[in-house]
Order: structure tokens, then C-alpha cells, then sequence
């Protein structure tokens, strides 16, 4: 990177964009109960995948046997190490001001072998019960996911993982040994991180574990059915939700007195022109991605666009399980960093060459007439666009009956270039400017009558990326890959800190 291009970057992004000043945002302005907290999973922050009787999950057999589809070939064997310094993280957290944290349980570290009637590992219990515990002594609220793309190899091995429904009762044994041994602490649980992401990156474009797709659309990827995996996948996701919401409901919910929900991703979609195929294709291009989940979440099926457009490739609920699903939340959970613009198309799957990633008819695109939709962050696929968070929760309060909702992730990154001085590093500008613009439109969200409840930055340091690896950085702590993984605050970790205590 030269010095000018260095320069650039720590320039804040609007002034990039428009001469306008940011918009101010202070803490006064959320509801005094309000949470603000940072958010991560297991497979990124742990590491120790093979310590404290820990047993192999799809991520471990992905990036082991398919190096070449992680960047550099990394994996998350040591991650951040967040299984040994915990403690040391958690008051880093206190310290900024933070009272919530989003972390997921790795299925196998509570049970190596996927399911109860291979062995309870109470190594793994008594790490979460000593993080949970530690996060309440420093007045830090936990938040804890259930599944965040982890699931078990063995499980995979024996009947396809979540290709197969007999998923939905292990993932049920699962959550009900979670809700038993920490739901006492724990008055917030998330079922699933993102089904969309796992459904789609998993089994249509393969670029994540366990990497399937149709070999006529990538030749790099194991051996699927684009056309239909992903839609099982994420139809078996709502049906192992629905059970293990049923389980807390019915077993845990009146005397621990906590919550339940689901972690959903979406991008704004913004039709490409103001014709009304445009307009219809973007619509489309929401109900594909967000719809596909919150359609069965509030109304017991999927959205009509995907039934006719997919037509007998995607699943059908029976009249129990529509029943089981429909209003199966207390919050929704909402994760966003982007936005598209949507052409209507009219390309036609022919043949065997049927896939999620053409079903909808839409062509996505992050430039108009050769103009960014945003500044591009670090990652090819996020380019900042701070209207949407606000745009994408008013839609929400329109559509599905304003649902209680928390922003589980939010955040930007920059590529990791490992040269420059770490005093260099730890400035960003672009992320405090990033985070102040998508809190002033979840706050303008909130005066438009959008019941929104707290907020969890992406993330509190620098992690393992998936795909990306360690390339990009999305902390707001800087993680030194070099020297002892030593934490190190970035610019963007005092600006929380001054923000929380106005």
C-alpha cells in the first residue's frame, strides 16, 4: 500500500462520499435499557480445537481438507485462543463499557460425538459455565447461539448432517443439555446463527464448510445439488429451531424466566431502476434471502415468490410443523453489513442446471451507472451503505408485525497488511465512521416505531474470517497474529468507550 492510499484510508468515509458532516450519535439517545455489546463464535474466537475433550466439527474437517479454499490455507486450530484468555477478554469488555456479549457453544465441545448417548463432555460444560460466570461478575449479559455453522463431522458422516431431518432431534437433545445446565445465567439464546449464509455458502456456492454445489456451476466444490440442498438445509434449520424453542418453551422458559430467538441475515435491496420490474425484483431479491426465514417465523410458510419460483425443490411444512414454526421467537435476532441493487432478469434455469443462486431472477450488483453503492471495505462483498440498517428494520416493522429485535452483528473490515506498523494498524476511522452512521439510522429506525432492543458490534477483535482467514480484521481490538496473539485497542475501541459513557 503506498503512503497516499494509506492516507486515504484513514480519512472518515463520508468525507470520502460528500462533504456532509457525519451525523451525531450519543448513548443518550438509545433507551436507558438499551444493550450494547460485541458479538463472535466459537470456530473464530476459541481455538483449542483439540483440547478439554472438544470433538471435530464440519469446519475442522473443511479447512484441513480443503486448505486451498481458506486464504493461505488457515484455519481456526488456535484462532484468537479465546478458550485460554477469556478471562483477560471479558475484562476488556467491562472496560470499554459493553454490557451484553453474543457468543455461540461449540456443539461438540458439549458433546464430542454429536449426541447425548455419546457422552457428555463436562470439560465443555465447565468452560462455559466459568465464561458465563465471568461475564456476570463483570455486569456483562450473555447472549449465547446455539450453532454458528459448527455442527458435528461425525453427524455429517452418519446421515448428512443437516441434510437429513434426523438433525432436528440431535440439535433438540443438544439445546435441551444447554438450556439445563446454563439457561439459570443465561436469559438470552439463540438458535441459529444466519441459516441463509449456512444454507447458501455451504451447499449452492460452496464456499463455506462443507463446501457443496454443483459441480456445472464450480468445479472446486464437493459434489451437491445446488438446486436443492440449500433449501432442505434451511428448511431442516427451521424444524430444528422450532424443536429446540418447543423444548425451552415447555421445560425451561417459566422458571428461568429467559428469552429465545433467531439470528437472521439480510442485505437491503434497492431495485437497480424505478420500473416496476425492478421493483418487483428487489422485493423478490428480499424474500429470497430474508423472507425464506421470516415468512415461516410469522406466518408458517415460506413466501409465495419462492413457491412459485422453485416450485417442488422446495420443501413443504405439514400443518403441525407450520404450527410449530409460526411465532417460534421472542426477538429476532438481525445481522447487517450491506446492500445490492436488484435487476429484474429473465434468464431461465433449463434442464438439471437449476440453483438457489438463479432461482429468483434477479441480477445483484454493487454499482450503478459506474457508481459504487458505498465505500468498499476490506471484504469483495461489503461496501458500506449505513441507510440500510435503518431501511431494513422499518420493512421489517411493516411486514412481520414490528417483532422485538436486536442487531446481533454489525461491522466492517480492512484487508490485514501484515507490513504496516502496528501504531498504523490500531487507526480506523472508517470503522468509527461506520459505526457512528448505522447507530444515528438504528436510532431514526427507533423513532419510526421500530422495536429494536440492543446492539452488538462485529467484532470485538480481529478473528478468523472463514474463507477470508486472518486477511481482514473486523475488531475493534487489534490482534497481533505475530507476537503472542496480544490484544491491542484500536481507535475504534475508544470511541465505544467515550461513546457508552456519555
Amino acid at each position: 500500500m503506498s503512503r497516499l492510499a494509506f492516507l486515504l484510508m484513514l480519512l472518515p468515509f463520508s468525507f470520502l462520499v460528500s462533504a456532509t458532516k457525519p451525523e451525531k450519535i450519543s448513548r443518550s439517545q438509545f433507551p436507558k435499557n438499551f444493550l450494547f455489546g460485541t458479538a463472535s463464535s466459537a470456530y473464530q474466537y476459541e481455538g483449542a480445537v483439540r483440547e478439554g475433550g472438544r470433538g471435530p466439527s464440519i469446519w475442522d474437517t473443511y479447512t484441513h481438507t480443503h486448505p486451498e479454499k481458506i486464504a493461505n490455507g488457515s484455519n481456526g486450530d488456535i484462532a484468537i485462543d479465546s478458550y485460554h484468555r477469556y478471562q483477560e477478554d471479558v475484562k476488556i469488555m467491562k472496560e470499554i463499557g459493553f454490557n451484553a456479549y453474543r457468543f455461540s457453544i461449540s456443539w461438540t465441545r458439549i458433546l464430542p460425538n454429536g449426541k447425548p448417548s455419546g457422552g457428555i463432555n463436562m470439560e465443555g460444560i465447565k468452560y462455559y459455565n466459568d465464561l458465563i460466570n465471568k461475564l456476570i461478575s463483570e455486569g456483562v449479559e450473555p447472549f449465547v447461539t446455539l450453532f454458528h455453522w459448527d455442527s458435528p463431522q461425525v453427524l455429517e458422516e452418519q446421515y448428512g448432517g443437516f441434510l437429513s431431518q434426523h438433525i432436528v432431534e440431535d440439535f433438540r437433545d443438544y439445546a435441551n443439555i444447554c438450556f439445563r445446565e446454563f439457561g439459570d445465567r443465561v436469559k438470552n439464546w439463540i438458535t441459529f446463527n444466519e441459516p441463509w449464509s449456512f444454507s447458501t455458502g455451504g451447499y449452492a456456492s460452496g464456499t463455506l464448510a462443507p463446501g457443496r454445489c454443483s459441480s456445472w456451476e464450480n468445479s472446486g466444490c464437493s459434489m451437491g445439488d445446488s438446486g436443492r440442498e440449500p433449501y432442505i438445509v434451511a428448511h431442516n434449520q427451521l424444524l430444528a429451531h422450532a424443536a429446540a424453542v418447543q423444548v425451552y418453551r415447555d421445560r425451561y422458559q417459566g422458571k428461568q424466566k429467559g428469552k429465545i430467538g433467531i439470528t437472521l441475515v439480510s442485505n437491503w435491496m434497492i431495485p437497480y431502476t424505478n420500473s416496476n420490474q425492478d421493483k418487483d425484483a428487489a422485493k423478490r431479491a428480499l424474500e429470497f434471502m430474508y423472507g425464506w426465514f421470516m415468512d415461516p417465523l410469522t406466518k408458517g410458510d415460506y413466501p409465495f415468490s419462492m413457491r412459485m419460483h422453485v416450485g417442488n425443490r422446495l420443501p413443504r411444512f405439514t400443518k403441525e410443523q407450520s404450527k410449530s414454526i409460526n411465532g417460534s421467537f421472542d426477538f429476532i435476532g438481525l445481522n447487517y453489513y450491506t446492500a445490492r441493487y436488484i435487476q429484474n432478469t429473465k434468464y431461465i434455469n433449463n434442464g438439471n442446471n437449476k440453483s438457489y443462486n438463479t432461482d429468483a431472477l434477479t441480477n445483484q450488483t454493487v454499482e450503478r451507472h459506474g457508481i459504487a453503492i458505498g465505500p468498499k471495505a476490506g471484504s469483495p462483498w461489503l461496501y458500506i451503505y449505513p441507510e440500510g440498517i435503518e431501511e431494513l428494520l422499518l420493512y421489517t416493522k411493516k411486514t412481520y408485525n414490528n417483532p422485538p429485535i436486536y442487531i446481533t452483528e454489525n461491522g466492517v473490515d480492512e484487508i490485514n497488511n501484515e507490513n504496516l506498523p502496528l501504531q498504523e494498524a490500531l487507526v480506523d476511522n472508517t470503522r468509527i465512521e461506520f459505526y457512528q452512521r448505522h447507530l444515528f439510522h438504528i436510532q431514526r429506525a427507533l423513532k419510526g416505531g421500530a422495536d429494536v432492543r440492543g446492539y452488538f458490534a462485529w467484532s470485538l477483535f480481529d478473528n478468523f474470517e472463514w474463507a477470508a482467514g486472518y486477511t481482514v480484521r473486523f475488531g475493534i481490538n487489534y490482534v497481533n497474529y505475530k507476537d503472542d496473539l496480544k490484544r491491542y485497542p484500536k481507535h475504534s475501541k475508544k470511541w465505544f468507550q467515550d461513546f457508552l459513557h456519555k
